[in-house]
């Protein structure tokens, strides 16, 4: 009795997490390759799951922060799918590398080329390379809109608040890490010779503690030899002492 109902409650708590988490799995999503820091470039990869049994994904619209504007954005070539990306006037220029941009890109689009786009079962990943990444948020939001081969679409525009649930289609959220020194994650010159540096005393602490290891060595040699000769002497005199007698 208490085995089955045990069975029943583990199976109501089963069912509990897959309605908790399920639909997690179904969102249009946004994660870097790596790291995506303040005040330098990233590429990030948006999910796209399809949702439907009976229908394909066949265009994906993604909207870029207007308070957050990226100057640069460049996408990958992806066979099947046509790509279009969408520039507009900045409302105040912005700096980059020294030079006024007064425009940046504001939308990127992809459209399947044929029937298939993203068939029911499958995902696409849609990549792009992106920057340079705003330093004064910790976060870029999304919106993205999904369209099926039946003319359904989904807006994944919902922000997310603080202490609140998941909204029901929640926009894409890309995390930012902290800035690195040289806003593109890339190692400085001064870290170069430090990192050298750092190895080359630890190799010297290798070699030292390999020169000592070696002395000890030959010195417990050098008694154990000592110390052969010494028993070697001694019985050679018992043996003597024992014909003589």
């Amino acid at each position: 009795m208490k085995t089955s109902r045990a069975a029943a409650v583990a199976a109501v708590a089963g069912t509990a997490v897959l309605a908790v988490s399920s639909p997690a799995f179904a969102h249009v999503s946004v994660q870097p390759e790596g790291t995506a820091a303040k005040g330098g470039y990233a590429v990030i990869d948006f999910k796209v799951p399809n949702e439907r049994d009976n229908a394909s994904t066949t265009k994906v619209e993604v909207n870029f922060p207007a308070d957050h504007p990226l100057a640069s954005v460049m996408p990958q070539p992806m066979a099947g799918w046509k790509i279009d990306v969408t520039k507009s006037k900045l409302a105040k220029p912005m700096e980059m590398h020294g030079e006024k941009i007064s425009e940046a890109v504001t939308k990127v689009t992809w459209t399947s080329q044929d029937d298939k786009g993203i068939e029911p079962g499958y995902f696409q990943k849609f990549p792009l390379s992106v920057g340079a990444l705003p330093e004064d948020t910790d976060e870029l939001v999304f919106k993205a809109i999904q369209t099926y081969s039946n003319n359904e679409v989904v807006r994944w525009i919902e922000v997310q608040q603080k202490g609140q649930e998941e909204p029901e289609n929640p926009a894409p959220t890309l995390t930012l890490s902290a800035a690195t020194d040289d806003h593109h994650g890339t190692t400085t010159a001064e870290d170069t010779a430090a990192k050298t540096e750092t190895t080359a005393s630890d190799d010297s602490g290798s070699s030292g503690g390999s020169d000592t290891t070696a002395r000890v060595l030959g010195v417990v040699g050098i008694v154990a030899g000592a110390a052969g000769v010494a028993y070697g002497v001694l019985a050679g005199r018992r043996r003597s002492t024992g014909s003589e007698a």
